[in-house]
């Protein structure tokens, strides 16, 4: 009877990484919620978004800005700040989804250096999605307010996307934070096992 003993290295995936990554998918979700609505911004008879704006049905004139047209929707103004706005939001949305994939890249593979590397990127670009967010959420209040001399209403509101978008901040915080407060050395651990070969030779 012959006794080796090997080392396995054993790697686990972290409890906190995943729900970073489940914080990335949630993110995609909200954001696209936040792209596709017009209820960012709201007054009687006017719904406000990113790419379209709506007048509803005996909507009391002057409309606000000084807009033309009747019931329906139609492009968003050619306001630089709602530009911004909605660019910074798609970027938001496509970085979130690159942090999301290294995350979940970096759940797969069990080669820790590599592992080490996705989780490094993800944080990386999951902050600057962040960041893109935050200043997106900032500037169209603030550019907002600059112009509501023209918005020939006297009662203004942020509806409910607006509030997604700072959902869609809140949990991008939490992945950049899960994502760096999560040690490496508490991905990888190594096990020794004791092996037995029977040498008996019989005859």
């Amino acid at each position: 009877m012959a006794t080796a003993t090997t080392i396995e290295t054993v790697t686990i995936r972290r409890p906190l990484k995943v729900i970073a990554f489940i914080c990335g998918v949630i993110v995609l979700l909200l954001m696209i919620m936040a792209l596709v609505s017009t209820d960012w911004l709201m007054a009687a008879g006017w719904r406000q978004g990113l790419f379209m704006h709506c007048i509803e049905e005996k909507a009391q004139e002057p409309l606000p800005f000084n807009t033309k047209g009747g019931t329906g929707c139609y492009a968003a103004r050619d306001v630089a700040y709602i530009k911004a706005s909605a660019a910074l939001c798609v970027i938001t949305l496509l970085t979130d989804l690159v942090a999301t994939v290294l995350t979940g890249l970096g759940l797969r593979t069990k080669d820790h250096h590599t592992k080490f590397k996705y989780y490094r990127f993800a944080v990386i670009v999951m902050g600057l999605s962040l960041a893109a967010i935050l200043i997106a959420l900032i500037i169209y209040p603030v550019c907002f307010a600059a112009e509501l001399n023209l918005g020939n209403r006297t009662i203004w509101e942020f509806g409910w996307a607006y509030g997604v978008g700072w959902g869609v901040a809140i949990f991008l915080f939490s992945g950049v934070v899960l994502l760096m407060c999560d040690k490496e050395s508490e991905e990888i651990y190594y096990k020794e096992r004791k092996i037995v070969h029977d040498n008996d030779s019989r005859a």
